[in-house]
């Protein structure tokens, strides 16, 4: 079997599921589910010798092994990280702590920021200084020295963010270098992590590197053992800008994998429903993920996710790049409560996968968004999640109709319609906060759902909004496992100038791109292409617009599509200064992945049950989603069944098979 007929296989663990993908050379796709353990990498292995077991093909086969995790982000959110030490410039110690004067809630006065990941008593001030200009006080090695004694076996990590290290990194590189060599623990260097300018964000993003170092080192170490033993080859991690890239790059930057599942879905939804945007002229997709704990929403415009590198954990700013997902605690784990007012609320409190929701008969007493589905007849009693987890129907019924007797309201199938509708509005907020509140039209968008219970709730989102096209891809429940398969390799680099556009020197320019382009290359398992891009802003701006950047330099052309750039966002352009702020590289490898196939088999008309919509109960047909063949077509009010979700096609709505096996849905008579 060669490497490009063998199968590959993609792992991506949530917060009450892991989900995995194989797909054949063939493009066939095999699926599985099991419940997120404790040690994820017990979960992960779990879930790939379930798929290889439905597949019919040995561990030892498997060609390629991708992963996405959350072993970093929930060291964070947790604040279950490492013991970490922050050495910074002298007079600097509390930069942490300061941040930004911006108050995380303006009219509360006894509103409280999170703690920073570093405590006072771990952070320790050093006689150097740099400026923009070049280093005033070069460190003291025997200064270090005698710190590295004192922090020795007293801490698990330490982070170095000298001032003014973007800039000139040598006084960074010597303590880094000292540390390193005194200390048997991981040292992230905030030049090495992050050479840009804004103090709170270098340093905050260093902390966070070394922070989460300890845990993604033992973890991937873990992972790759258990696949060795396995007979799988080592695992490949998804990182949070969308790229993939080998264990060993990830252990040694930790804090690119932040975000890798989230990142992960966003790159199997374009890749699975990019064709869509094509077809029906659309401006770009947005994507919903909607799985048992949250909800994730991203914007896809001309064939790539947007990135953001201003994202912020938790009240941890992580200025490392990242795909740009905006998060709410809507899942279909979600709890729902009655709150001071008598109103009901959904989440952000999660069932977990223990005890989970009250229909999973694992001790689950609470209402969740699961239960209200079942209720409302979208969810069939009978139905086994994951094709294993048979469903307690009656003790649903039970929760909601608790959950209407606290809220004075008649039934609990009242209750039901009540959770579905809440939870709705709040991912409908969710979209507009991609879409209207940046300035796009969501008419103008088409709308990927997937995640376990995502396209459930695709069809209101969409009406809401006023989208008119859905595509629910093939194995939706479990997309993001097949995004780490369609997910090219990625690296970026960065460094910041801080210069105007009209000073810049072409040849200092030329020096810097030809260094992050060699830094981006680097880790490249082959030759990769390189795009180059500068952020730059109007004199006076805060922050700024990223734009293409060609070769040879040329500022005419740079301020020109800065202006451009500026007013498709802001509507406007100036005749003021253009400071250039920072240079960056991207190195991509593309990476093939086989077009799913669909192998439909089998009746799809399971038959008819009563479903409710908008309070009607409706007689609702149910499909056999994996039997559907390409071509078919189908009117709601309808149920599509699937392995691991379903998809509710509402009145008024109607739904065609693309050759893949991906469902479109569009409104139109029933």
């Amino acid at each position: 079997m060669t490497e490009e007929s063998a199968p590959r296989v993609g792992v991506d663990v949530g917060g009450t599921f892991t989900d995995a993908v194989l797909v054949a050379g063939d493009g066939r796709v095999t699926t599985a589910k099991v419940p997120t353990t404790a040690d994820q990498s017990e979960g992960v292995l779990a879930g790939i010798e379930k798929a290889c077991e439905r597949a019919g093909v040995a561990p030892d086969e498997v060609g390629e092994f991708a992963h996405a995790m959350t072993v970093s982000v929930n060291a964070v959110l947790e604040r279950a990280g490492a013991e970490t030490a922050l050495v910074t410039t002298e007079g600097f110690r509390d930069v942490l702590e300061i941040g930004r004067q911006t108050r995380p809630s303006l009219y509360d006065l006894d509103a409280e920021k999170p703690a920073p990941l570093v405590p006072r008593r771990r952070r320790f001030a050093v006689a150097e200084r740099a400026t923009p200009d070049g280093i005033e006080t070069p460190v003291d090695p025997e200064e270090i020295r005698a710190l590295a004694a004192d922090l020795r076996g007293e801490v698990e990590s330490v982070a170095v963010a000298f001032l003014h290290a973007y800039a000139h990194p040598e006084n960074e590189a010597r303590a880094a270098a000292v540390l390193r060599e005194e200390l048997d623990v991981p040292v992230s260097a905030s030049s090495e992590v992050l050479a840009e300018f804004r103090e709170f964000e270098r340093t905050a993003t260093t902390v966070a590197d070394a922070y989460v170092a300890p845990a993604i080192d033992a973890y991937v170490g873990r992972l790759a053992e258990r696949a060795r033993e396995a007979g799988l080859p080592a695992p490949r991690v998804m990182q949070s800008n969308g790229g993939i890239a080998d264990a060993d790059t990830v252990r040694a930057r930790p804090v690119t994998t932040m975000l890798s599942g989230p990142a992960a879905g966003v790159v199997g939804a374009n890749r699975a429903a990019g064709a869509a945007v094509a077809e029906r002229d659309l401006a770009g997709l947005v994507t919903f993920d909607m799985g048992g704990t949250s909800s994730d929403v991203s914007l896809v415009r001309d064939g790539s996710a947007e990135r953001s590198t201003d994202t912020v954990i938790d009240g941890v700013p992580v200025a490392a790049p990242m795909v740009d997902v905006h998060t709410i605690g809507s899942g279909g784990g979600s709890v729902a409560s009655v709150d001071a007012g008598g109103a009901l609320r959904v989440g952000p409190e999660s069932a977990g996968a223990e005890p989970g929701p009250a229909c999973y008969g694992k001790g689950g007493e609470r209402a969740t968004v699961t239960d209200a589905n079942l209720v409302l007849g979208y969810i069939g009693d009978d139905a086994a999640l994951g094709g294993e987890l048979e469903l307690d129907a009656d003790a649903a019924r039970d929760a909601l109709a608790r959950l209407a007797e606290e809220a004075g309201l008649d039934s609990a199938r009242e209750a039901a319609a009540g959770v579905y509708r809440v939870a709705n509005a709040r991912m409908t907020r969710a979209v507009r906060a991609v879409t209207v509140e940046r300035g796009h039209d969501p008419r103008e968008f088409g709308l990927v759902a997937f995640g376990g219970a995502g396209p459930m709730h695709a069809a209101p989102l969409a009406g809401a909004l006023d989208i008119d096209s859905v595509v629910v891809p093939p194995a939706e429940g479990v997309l993001s496992a097949y995004g780490l398969l369609a997910a090219d390799e990625e690296y970026d680099a960065a460094r910041s100038l801080l210069v105007p556009l009209s000073e810049a020197d072409s040849g200092e320019v030329a020096t810097v791109l030809d260094d992050l382009e060699a830094a981006a290359r680097a880790d490249a398992t082959a030759e990769p292409t390189v795009a180059l891009s500068a952020d730059c802003r109007y004199d006076g701006q805060s922050f700024e617009l990223d734009v293409p950047v060609e070769r040879p330099f040329d500022a005419d052309a740079v301020r020109e599509a800065f202006g451009d750039a500026h007013e498709r966002a802001y509507g406007y352009r100036a005749d003021e200064p253009v400071e250039l702020v920072t240079l960056r590289a991207t190195a991509r490898v593309p990476r093939d992945v086989a077009e799913t196939a669909a192998d439909p088999s089998g009746d799809p008309e399971r038959g008819t049950r009563t479903a409710y919509f908008d309070g009607e109960a409706r007689g609702t047909r149910v499909y056999d989603r994996d039997a559907l063949p390409p071509g078919y077509d189908l009117a709601g009010p309808a149920v599509l069944e699937g392995t691991e979700s379903t998809t509710v096609v509402p009145p008024g709505w109607r739904g065609t098979v693309r050759a893949n096996g991906a469902v479109v849905l569009t409104e139109g008579s029933a």
